[in-house]
C-alpha cells in the first residue's frame, strides 16, 4: 500500500512540473557567434545533407563568417575529384567544414570551457556518421542531455557514468567518427593515440561514446590545463626554470601524501615537479622548501627510469617507487609515492616522466632543429595533460598498449619504430614560419608543408614552448588530417595496432605462469629441465659400468676432450677482485633480501624462457615454429658446408660491427623485430599440483 502511494505522488508531481521540466531540458542556446549580421543566419539546407548535417555546416558557416553555399562553392572548386565522390560527397564536404571551422574555433580563448565547442564537436561526429540522407537515422542532437544549472554544473554531472549507458545507442558515436574529427583539434587528441583514448572513454559504455562521458571528458581536460597554468606561479618560485620550460606536474606539496626521496638507505620528503626538460626534488626544511636537485630528462646521459621497490632503511618492501639513474648521478635515486593502497600515484609518475625522456631520445636520434624539437615536446605535452585529464575524471588506468602518451605507446606497440619513423618524416614537413593564410584541408597544399599544430595549440592555450615561432591573429594551422585521405601516420598507427592482439594474448599467458616464491619456481624449473635431468641420470649410469662397452668408449671420448683442452701446464693466474665496502648485519640482511629476490627473478625468467621454448617445440603457435624449423635447418646447412673458422669469423665481424654508425640503425630495427616475435610467442600452461599432507606426515 506504501508503494502504491509512493507511486501515486511520484505521478502526480511529474505531471504538475513536466513543463517545468521541459524548459530546463529544452533551454535555448546561445549561438556560436554573437555576430547578429552573420552572412549565415537563415542558411537554406543542402538537399544532399542530413539534417544533422546541415546543423553542422549551418554552425560552421556562422563560425566562419561564410554562406553555406559558398563553403560548397569553395569545397567544389578547390578539393581533387577524388574526394568528391558520389557516396563519398556528403561525408567529405563535413569534413571540410568541420575541419576549417574547428581551426578557427580553436583560436578563441577558453575554448574547451565553451559548452557550445564541446556540443559542436560531438555533432560533427554525428554529422559525419549520418552525413547524406540516405544515411540518415533518428540521430538527435545531445544538447538535451547537456543542460546546466545555474552554477554551470551539469545535471548528471555526478552520476555521468552511469547515466550514459542507459541513453540510446542511436544517440552516440563511433571510433571511426572520433578518429576523424577528434585529433584535428590537438588538444582534443593525437593521431597516435586517438584509438587508445576513444578505448578509454567507452569502456563502460559498449564501445560506444555518449556526449555525457565526452563532456566530461572535455570539461576535465580543460581544468587540467587550468591547474597547470596556475602551477606555474610562485607556489614553485624555487624552480629555476630555463626558457620554454614548463612545470606539468607537481607531487609531494600536500602534508598528507608526501614523496620520500631515497639515496642509499636515507630517505627524505619533499616536492617533486616535471618539466618538460627535468625533474625536480625539493627537500622539505624547516618549514620551507630546500634548493632544488635537478635530474636531467633532456641530456643523453644513459638514463634509467623504472619501478622499483623501497622501504625504512633500503628494504625492498613496497612496490610504489620510481627509479632514476643516470651518469650524472652516483648512486640511483628512489622516489617513493606512498598510498594505502595499490600504486597509481607512482605509475603516473613513471608514466609521464617515460613520455618526457622517450620524447628527447626521438628528438636527439633524428637530430630534429629548433622548431622540430619543440613540436616534439608540445605532443607529449598535450599528451600528458590528456592522460591526467582521462585518469581524474574516470579513475581509468591503461596497460603499456592502450596508453595514451604517443612516444610511450610506440615504444610498446608492435613495430612502433615505423610510427614514429613515419611521425620524423612529417615533422621534416614542418613550415618554420607557421604561418598558413590558404583554406584548411586541401590534399595538394598539405602534402607541401604543415604547420607545427602542437606548438600553435600550446600557445592558444597560454603555454609558450617556442618563442620565435611566427604568429598572428590569421593563423591557421595545417595539421596531419586532410579531407577525405588518410595520411602515411594513420596508416602506420593502423599496422601496428592489428598486431597488437597477438602480443596481448601472448602475455597474458605469461601472467598466468608467473609464480611466486622460490621454491614454487624451483619445482617449476625442475619439471622443465626434466629432459636435462634424464641425461645426468645417463651419465651417472656410465659411470656405474653397468654396461662396459657404453661406458668405455663414453671413457676415450671424455679423455680424449680433456688431454685436447688440457693446459699444458702453465700456472693459472689470481683473480683481482675489489672487495665492497664493509656493511652492518642490518645491511647485509637487506643485500641478502635483495639477492634473493633477484634469485627468484632469474628463476622465474628461466622458466618463461622454458615455457616459451616449449610452446615452440610443441607447435603452439604453428608460423613461429615452421621459422624455427627452417632457422635451424639454414644453421645446420651453414655447419655443414661452411667452414668453421669462416662461420666463427663471420659471428665475430656481425657482433663487433653492429654498433657502427651505418649499421646501427638496421641492427636495432632487426633486434627490436626479434624481440616483439619473441613477445608474440605464448608461454605453456603450467598446472600447480599442491602435495598431499597426508604423505608427507607419513
Amino acid at each position: 500500500m506504501e508503494g502504491v502511494l509512493k507511486k501515486g505522488v511520484l505521478e502526480n508531481f511529474m505531471m504538475t512540473h513536466q513543463q517545468s521540466l521541459k524548459s530546463l531540458f529544452h533551454r535555448k542556446k546561445k549561438p556560436v557567434s554573437n555576430e547578429d549580421d552573420s552572412p549565415a543566419d537563415s542558411p537554406r539546407p543542402i538537399p544532399q545533407l542530413s539534417s544533422v548535417a546541415n546543423s553542422v555546416v549551418s554552425r560552421c558557416s556562422k563560425i566562419l563568417k561564410v554562406p553555406s553555399e559558398e563553403l560548397q562553392h569553395r569545397f567544389d572548386i578547390e578539393l581533387p575529384e577524388s574526394v568528391k565522390q558520389l557516396f563519398t560527397y556528403a561525408r567529405n564536404f563535413v569534413e571540410f567544414c568541420s575541419y576549417q571551422a574547428l581551426h578557427a574555433a580553436a583560436r578563441c580563448p577558453d575554448y574547451l570551457s565553451d559548452p557550445e565547442f564541446r556540443l559542436l564537436t560531438y555533432d560533427m561526429m554525428l554529422a559525419w556518421e549520418s552525413p547524406s540522407v540516405e544515411t540518415e537515422s533518428d540521430l538527435e542532437s545531445p544538447s538535451c542531455r547537456n543542460e546546466e544549472d545555474e552554477d554551470g554544473l551539469s545535471l548528471f554531472h555526478f552520476s555521468s557514468t552511469n547515466m550514459a549507458v542507459q541513453v540510446d545507442n542511436k544517440k552516440t558515436v563511433g571510433p571511426e567518427a572520433f578518429a576523424r574529427i577528434a585529433p584535428v583539434c590537438a588538444a582534443i587528441s593525437d593521431i597516435i593515440t586517438v584509438h587508445n583514448l576513444f578505448d578509454a572513454l567507452t569502456s563502460s559504455s559498449g564501445h560506444r561514446l555518449h556526449f555525457l562521458i565526452y563532456d566530461k571528458y572535455l570539461r576535465n581536460l580543460d581544468k587540467v590545463i587550468k591547474a597547470t597554468k596556475s602551477a606555474l606561479g610562485p607556489s614553485i618560485s624555487n624552480l629555476q626554470l630555463a626558457e620554454g620550460e614548463i612545470t606539468l606536474a607537481v607531487d609531494g606539496a600536500v602534508p598528507t601524501q608526501p614523496v620520500l626521496q631515497h639515496i642509499g638507505m636515507s630517505a627524505w620528503p619533499g616536492r617533486l615537479s616535471l618539466t618538460n626538460y627535468a625533474l625536480y626534488f625539493e627537500p622539505l626544511g624547516v618549514g620551507l622548501y630546500e634548493k632544488a636537485v635537478r635530474y636531467d630528462l633532456a641530456t643523453d646521459m644513459k638514463q634509467v627510469i623504472k619501478p622499483e621497490l623501497t622501504g625504512p632503511l633500503g628494504a625492498r618492501l613496497f612496490d610504489k617507487a620510481v627509479m632514476y639513474k643516470s651518469t650524472s648521478v652516483p648512486e640511483p635515486v628512489y622516489f617513493e609515492f606512498p598510498e594505502f593502497k595499490g600504486n597509481s600515484r607512482r605509475d603516473y609518475w613513471l608514466d609521464i616522466c617515460l613520455e618526457i625522456l622517450r620524447a628527447h631520445r626521438f628528438i636527439r636520434k633524428h637530430n630534429f632543429n629548433t622548431i622540430q624539437q619543440s613540436e616534439v615536446l608540445a605532443k607529449a605535452i598535450l599528451g600528458i595533460f590528456r592522460y591526467r585529464a582521462v585518469r581524474e575524471a574516470f579513475n581509468i588506468f591503461s596497460s603499456q598498449y592502450k596508453t595514451l602518451l604517443a612516444f610511450n605507446l610506440a615504444e610498446s606497440l608492435p613495430r612502433g619504430d615505423t610510427i614514429l619513423q613515419t611521425l620524423s618524416t612529417r615533422l621534416a614537413l614542418l613550415n618554420v614560419g607557421g604561418a598558413q593564410h590558404d583554406m584548411v584541408g586541401s590534399p595538394a597544399k598539405q602534402k607541401q608543408k604543415l604547420s607545427p599544430v602542437a606548438i600553435l595549440t600550446l600557445d592558444q592555450l597560454g603555454f609558450i614552448l617556442q618563442t620565435e615561432t611566427n604568429l598572428d591573429e590569421e593563423t591557421i594551422a595545417v595539421g596531419d588530417i586532410c579531407v577525405g585521405e588518410t595520411n602515411p601516420l594513420e596508416i602506420a598507427v593502423k599496422q601496428s595496432i592489428s598486431d597488437t592482439g597477438r602480443a596481448e594474448a601472448a602475455q597474458a599467458t605469461v601472467d598466468q605462469v608467473k609464480v611466486e616464491g622460490i621454491d614454487t619456481n624451483a619445482a617449476v624449473m625442475k619439471e622443465l629441465l626434466f629432459p636435462v635431468i634424464i641425461v645426468a641420470s645417463r651419465l651417472q649410469l656410465l659411470a656405474s659400468w653397468k654396461e662396459p662397452f657404453k661406458s668405455t668408449v663414453f671413457l676415450v671420448l671424455t679423455c680424449y676432450a680433456i688431454l685436447r683442452y688440457f693446459n699444458k701446464g702453465k700456472p693459472s693466474e689470481a683473480f683481482e677482485i675489489t672487495l665492497p665496502p664493509s656493511k652492518s648485519a642490518v645491511e647485509q640482511l637487506l643485500t641478502l633480501q635483495e639477492a634473493i629476490t633477484k634469485v627468484e627473478a632469474l628463476i622465474q625468467a628461466g622458466n618463461i624462457l622454458l615455457l616459451k621454448i616449449r610452446a615452440l617445440l610443441f607447435a603452439v603457435v604453428p608460423q613461429a615454429t615452421d621459422r624455427v624449423a627452417l632457422l635451424l635447418v639454414f644453421m645446420a646447412a651453414v655447419v655443414v658446408f661452411v667452414p668453421l673458422k669462416v662461420t666463427v669469423l663471420f659471428v665475430y665481424l656481425e657482433a663487433y660491427t653492429r654498433e657502427l654508425p651505418y649499421r646501427k640503425e638496421s641492427s636495432d630495427k632487426l633486434l627490436r623485430r626479434v624481440r616483439e616475435w619473441w613477445i608474440k610467442i605464448p608461454a605453456a600452461p603450467v598446472q600447480l599440483i599442491k602435495a598431499d599432507d597426508k604423505k608427507k606426515k607419513r
